[in-house]
């Protein structure tokens, strides 16, 4: 067996629509209806290409300089868009997912990120995409399972066929485990 960029490849089928999501990041990597892609998709040998179809996790977008402040204490992450001085995109696009229950029309993906220099919180993380009649819905899930409260910004994109990026985006506050 051949390791791809993207890791095991988890596909999933309902009719007339197939989705296949990936090991590496536990993203999206392509979604097609009726043979169609709807969402922009990548190849099965190529890495991710910039966050497409990426769980941006625990944190989307930029923090200068790596810097934020969460509970009146600072913290400062890696540099991983150095050129820029960003920490950019979270901390897992990455990261090794696994199944952790899968069905023909459905996987829902899990990992867990550990805490590090900068982020000193431990979170379970999950992603389930399901195939149903109205099409492939993506629910994103997140246990702190750490000793204090953490901050967490979960934020999904994709960008379809026409190149309008489509977005999933919350933030909370995840409490002490009790």
């Amino acid at each position: 067996m051949t390791l791809v960029p993207s890791g095991e490849q988890f596909e999933i089928a309902l009719g007339e629509q197939r989705a296949t999501i990936v090991e590496v990041g536990g993203g999206l990597r392509e979604y097609t209806v009726a043979g169609e892609p709807v969402l922009h998709p990548y190849e099965v040998g190529e890495m991710c290409d910039g966050a497409h179809g990426a769980v941006l996790f625990p944190w989307p977008n930029r923090l200068a300089e790596g810097r934020y402040e969460f509970d009146g204490e600072r913290h400062r992450l890696a540099l991983t868009e150095p050129a820029k001085r960003n920490a950019i995109h979270g901390l897992l696009r990455w990261h090794s997912w696994w199944a952790a229950e899968r069905e023909p029309h459905r996987v829902v993906m899990a990992t867990r990120l550990h805490p590090r220099p900068g982020y000193p919180f431990a979170l379970d993380a999950s992603v389930a995409y399901e195939l149903g009649e109205d099409g492939l819905q993506v629910t994103i899930g997140a246990v702190n399972v750490g000793a204090r409260a953490c901050p967490r910004t979960v934020f999904w994109i994709c960008k379809n066929q026409k190149e309008y990026p489509m977005y999933l985006f919350c933030f909370e506050r995840l409490n002490e485990v009790s």
